[in-house]
C-alpha cells in the first residue's frame, strides 16, 4: 500500500491507494472538509496545480480535476494568473453546502432522539438549550 501525504502551509492531504475513492476524489473531499471546518480560511490561496501534484507525486491532470470539481461545486475560485482561492463564506454555493451539512446533522439528531424515545417537544427544548449555551 502506498500512501502519499502533503503537509503544506495550507493543505494537509493524505492519499491512499487502498481507498475505494479515486485520487482526485480523495483530494476533493479532504479540501472540502478543511474548508467547511474552517481550517482553510476564505480567500486563502491554495497550492498551484503543479505544486500539489509534485508534493503528492501524482499527475497534474489529477489535481486539475480535483480543483475543477471544487470550483464547480463553489468551494474554490480561480483568479486568472494568480491561482486558486477558497471562496468567501458568503458565497451562495458554499452556504448551501453548509446548510446541507446542518440538515444532515439534524437528521442524525432526530434519528437518535427517536431511538431514545424523545418527544418532539423534548428535542426542540434540547436544541434551544444547546443554542443558548453556544451563544455564551
Amino acid at each position: 500500500m502506498l500512501d502519499n501525504t502533503v503537509r503544506g502551509d495550507v493543505l494537509y492531504i493524505v492519499l491512499s491507494n487502498s481507498s475505494d475513492l479515486p485520487i482526485y476524489e480523495q483530494i476533493k473531499e479532504q479540501v472540502k472538509t478543511q474548508i467547511l471546518s474552517g481550517e482553510l480560511s476564505e480567500n486563502e490561496m491554495l497550492p498551484s496545480l503543479r505544486q500539489l501534484a509534485k508534493d503528492l507525486k501524482i499527475s497534474v491532470l489529477t489535481t486539475t480535476r480535483a480543483y475543477n470539481e471544487l470550483e464547480e461545486e463553489g468551494f474554490i475560485t480561480s483568479r486568472q494568473g494568480k491561482g486558486f482561492f477558497v471562496m468567501p463564506r458568503g458565497s451562495d454555493l458554499l452556504r448551501e453546502q453548509l446548510i446541507k451539512d446542518v440538515e444532515t446533522n439534524l437528521n442524525n439528531a432526530i434519528l437518535s432522539a427517536q431511538r431514545a424515545s424523545m418527544t418532539d417537544d423534548e428535542l426542540v427544548q434540547l436544541l434551544k438549550l444547546l443554542l443558548e449555551v453556544s451563544d455564551e
